[in-house]
């Protein structure tokens, strides 16, 4: 369902370009340096989903979603402030340029006037928006982690050869983030949505960048949720616009959570046809929302509302898998039926 609606949500938005700045909405740089990781984390987080019993899982789930819905609320009203502030000056701006009869063009997330706000988005062709070297670098990794994820099925579980076809990760993503890492040291590369802070960088900076990558793996792999509901807030934390953080997570979620799809298949805890339905569903439903989403930013002029529908949809998570929904009535079924609730045994799945 995750991967449906990331691949749909990706196809809309490799047509835009950043709402400031001349670059494509998706910031490239920053997805090969996280998205990697991401991946290693990923399979880590898997592997520990077998572990961990499922009220393990789901009371992590609904801790993880309250912590991060509020934390992305907070964030929403701190933009909204901001946005208000700027809508502010620009109407100064306006008044003031009327007043001296000199004409006067407001900032894109000021106000404007209608017919301002009936003009769209600028869109350009997918080729000439994609940045393709480091696309192919991403492609390069996932080529590479569904290789060894194949190797890995030919080998008996924890037995020498699989720990080593799953170390054989640790290299592919490493590699390629060290790879950004340096080119970003060095100057080379910018991560230009961050404007001047996205120019020089500290090493200590790319460490932490690579580290959050591979807990959201972690978390993201261990919880079935390919890394895009940690990715957003982070990236709004680390001070990437909302469009570009909702558009970058969404790219590498569709990646990691693609990954997620093909290592749950292989250890047989994939149901097919249920996922087919709502892999349909989560696509169409993504692009209609895609659609609302960018003519209400519009509209109104305030990227804000993408963060406050971002903890809007986490804190319905956790309420669904709370109280309202199967995750704690399946764990009271079991603790009145005095099932085992314990770790599980990793090795006892053959695949």
């Amino acid at each position: 369902m995750i991967m449906g609606a990331a691949a749909s949500t990706v196809y809309y938005n490799l047509k835009l370009k950043h709402p400031t700045i001349d670059m494509p909405i998706i910031d490239y740089d920053l997805a090969v340096l996280i998205q990697p990781m991401l991946m290693l984390g990923i399979s880590i987080g898997v592997a520990f989903n077998v572990i961990f019993a499922d009220w393990m899982v789901t009371v992590l789930l609904i801790v993880l979603f309250i912590g991060t819905s509020t934390k992305a609320f907070f964030k929403g009203v701190e933009t909204w402030k901001k946005e208000t502030i700027m809508k502010k000056e620009a109407a100064g701006h306006l008044e003031s340029a009327a007043a001296e009869n000199v004409a006067y063009k407001p900032l894109p997330s000021g106000p404007a006037n209608e017919q301002e706000k009936e003009t769209k988005e600028p869109e350009v062709s997918i080729i000439e928006n994609v940045c393709w070297k480091e696309l192919g670098l991403l492609v390069f990794v996932w080529v590479a982690f569904l290789a060894l994820q194949i190797a890995k099925q030919r080998t008996t579980t924890c037995s020498p050869a699989y720990w080593v076809v799953n170390l054989l990760q640790i290299p592919v993503s490493l590699g390629v983030s060290m790879y950004e890492a340096v080119s970003l040291y060095q100057g080379r590369r910018v991560i230009a949505s961050k404007g001047e802070e996205g120019t020089d960088w500290k090493v200590y900076q790319l460490v932490i960048y690579c580290l959050f990558g591979v807990i959201a793996g972690i978390v993201g792999g261990l919880l079935g949720l390919g890394g895009g509901f940690i990715m957003g807030p982070l990236f709004l934390e680390l001070g990437i616009p909302p469009q570009v953080s909702s558009a970058t997570a969404t790219f590498a979620m569709t990646f990691s959570s693609s990954m997620s799809v093909v290592e749950y298949y292989l250890l047989k805890r994939f149901p097919v046809p249920y996922a087919v339905y709502l892999t349909a569903v989560a696509t169409v439903a993504a692009l209609v929302g895609q659609h609302i989403v960018r003519r209400l930013i519009i509209l109104f002029g305030r990227a804000s509302l993408i963060i406050f529908i971002l903890a809007f949809t986490i804190f319905v998570s956790a309420i669904s898998l709370g109280k309202c929904g199967v995750g704690i009535s399946n764990m009271v079924g079991k603790i009145n039926r005095h099932e085992y609730m314990g770790f599980e045994n990793l090795c006892k799945y053959d695949i």
